[in-house]
Order: C-alpha cells, then sequence, then structure tokens
C-alpha cells in the first residue's frame, strides 16, 4: 500500500562557462558544422575545466533546486541520489562528496550508474522511499562530465557529448497538492550491453598502458545499433506507464525526452504522434549530457515558462546497460 504521493517540488541546473560550438570542433577533429547539424541537431555543448569535476556541478545544479524550493532547507534532505557515469573517482560516490560539499551529514548518499537513463532512475528510486514513508524530502541528480572521457578519434562520438548537471528536490505531496508524480517504469535489457561502453578503469580491465594507448578508457559506442534500440525502447516503455495510469497521449501537455540526437527525438515523437510543439527540446544549445539532459530541459523550459504547475509532463530515457524508463508526472 502506498502511504503517501510523491511530488518534484523544485529543479535546478548548471552548466560549465566554456562553450564549444561546431565550428570550434571543426578545428579539432575531421568534421562539419553541416555534418554534425544535419546527423544530430547540435550546435554547441559546454565543456567543464581542469578543475571541474561532477560534483562540482551537481553541487551547484543541487544549490539551485533548493534555492528554487519554497519548503526545504538544507536541514530538511534525507537522502541523495545521484545517477553519473563519470563520477569525480570510481570511488567513493559522487553523492558522498555532493553530501560534504553541501554541509550535511548522517543520511544516504549513494550515485546510481544507468548512464543516460540515471535521471530517471533516481526518481523512481526516491518515489519509492517517499510512497512508503520513510522519508519526505530526497535531492536527486543527473550529472556528467563526459568531456572527458573521449575518444577524440572517433569522430562519430566525440561530437556528441556536453557536460551539465540538473537536479530535483523530490518531496512528500500533501493533500492539497496539485504536483505528484503520477507513476514510473525503469527496466534495463542487458543483451547487448557491448553496444555502449567505457572499456577499461574497472577490474575487467584495469589500467595500464595499453588500455591508455588504445583509448579504451573512453565513450564506445555503436550509434546505429543504439539508434535503434532507443527508439523502440523509449516508446515501449513510455506506452507502459502511460497504459497503467489509464491516460493517453492526449493527455500529456510535454513530453522531455532524452537529448541524445534529434533524429531520435523526432523518430520518438512520430511514434508517440506528438505534435512538435509538445517536445521540449534543448539539444541545439547543450548536445549530449547523458543523465542531466531530462532536468537541464525541464529547468530551462520552466525558466521558459512553457512548463506550469499542473502541466503533465512525461519524461523518458535510454542509456547504457541498455536501461531505458520513464517517468509521467504532474509538476
Amino acid at each position: 500500500m502506498i502511504k503517501y504521493r510523491a511530488k518534484i517540488d523544485s529543479l535546478g541546473n548548471y552548466v560549465p562557462k566554456k562553450i564549444v560550438n561546431n565550428f570550434d570542433l571543426e578545428k579539432m577533429v575531421d568534421t562539419s558544422d553541416e555534418w554534425i547539424r544535419v546527423r544530430t541537431g547540435m550546435f554547441e555543448r559546454h565543456f567543464a575545466d581542469e578543475t571541474e569535476a561532477a560534483s562540482d556541478l551537481a553541487y551547484k545544479a543541487a544549490e539551485n533546486a533548493i534555492y528554487n524550493s519554497n519548503t526545504t532547507r538544507h536541514k530538511d534532505i534525507q537522502m541523495i541520489i545521484v545517477g553519473t557515469i563519470s563520477a569525480d573517482h570510481p570511488f567513493p560516490s559522487a553523492a558522498c562528496i555532493l553530501q560534504n560539499k553541501l554541509g550535511l551529514k548522517d543520511i544516504p548518499a549513494f550515485d546510481i550508474s544507468a548512464g543516460c537513463t540515471g535521471f530517471i532512475y533516481t526518481i523512481d528510486i526516491a518515489k519509492q522511499y517517499i510512497e512508503n514513508g520513510i522519508c519526505d524530502t530526497i535531492l536527486v541528480v543527473g550529472v556528467e562530465v563526459l568531456t572527458k572521457l573521449i575518444n577524440w578519434t572517433d569522430r562519430g562520438t566525440c561530437v556528441l557529448f556536453g557536460d551539465g548537471a540538473g537536479a530535483a528536490i523530490i518531496k512528500r505531496a500533501e493533500s492539497n497538492d496539485i504536483s505528484q508524480i503520477i507513476g514510473s517504469k525503469i527496466t534495463a535489457d542487458a543483451s547487448e550491453w557491448e553496444l555502449l561502453q567505457q572499456k577499461a578503469g574497472g577490474s575487467r580491465l584495469p589500467a595500464s598502458h595499453e588500455t591508455v594507448d588504445q583509448n579504451l578508457h573512453t565513450v564506445y559506442m555503436e550509434g546505429n545499433k543504439i539508434f535503434k534500440h532507443a527508439v523502440k525502447s523509449m516508446y515501449n516503455v513510455t506506452m507502459d506507464v502511460i497504459k497503467e495510469h489509464n491516460m493517453s497521449l492526449k493527455d500529456i501537455d510535454w513530453i522531455i525526452p532524452h537529448q541524445a540526437n534529434m533524429r531520435i527525438i523526432e523518430s520518438l515523437a512520430d511514434r508517440l504522434k506528438a505534435p512538435k510543439e509538445k517536445v521540449v527540446v534543448t539539444i541545439e544549445r547543450f548536445g549530449n549530457t547523458s543523465s542531466s539532459t531530462i532536468p537541464i530541459a525541464m529547468t530551462e523550459a520552466i525558466k521558459a515558462n512553457q512548463i506550469k504547475r499542473g502541466d503533465i509532463v512525461l519524461l523518458t530515457a535510454f542509456g547504457a546497460g541498455l536501461t531505458y524508463g520513464s517517468t509521467l508526472i504532474r509538476y
């Protein structure tokens, strides 16, 4: 039995100051602005500097989310969950480092490794803790610094990624609240996990001269195969969540898909028969920031006064694992 309802109380985002556009990339690799725009829809992305790590970006996004919350103070946060595949260190977790930066103690803090679906996973987990009455305020973050994991000899992937963080305060909804997390589903199909990975740096291939020389500590992706999986998986999990709650696509005010590639976004929208004006797109400005694309996009849409309180918003993503998931909320 669900004791309580959960809601997204506030959001905040942060991207590094350095902007790298397609013309900058033309000087770095064998590519062109036209090639990138046509295949991805991207023009610029933000790069962390030498001093910035995932926890630094996460901290600034978290501070913004806390500031935007009407009822939350630092002392009210009872758990921190961070979705990331590019934490400061293999261990400890970025969440623990973030906890220290926020000046918090004696609360659970842990990372979720679900690739680009990381933020969806964090929301789903936070939702369970709140609905069961264990917590009433949880900070969730999606953050990546993937530009430090780029293989600059692979022109098909090196132009895709940017850095950024998005955070949300998930709270227990009061009886008179219009806002709530209506439903969520997370899942995975690992039968083709090899399609998207960082091959070295773990216990399978520990760091060595050979792994560094072969660029095995960077992002490896088979883009064409990922494309097909992404559209199909996000469509299926989206329909599962909508049907489970006796809703239809006509009830959805906004769709925020993972910002991986404009072709993927458009293909998913076509399958969902969703009008373009209902789909939030930020890929031209930020590129693919993996687990942070959705909270960054949602925060930007709120800032632009597109998404308003009471709107029905669908979040959906697909990532390494292969993981995928969807969350249906009334903001």
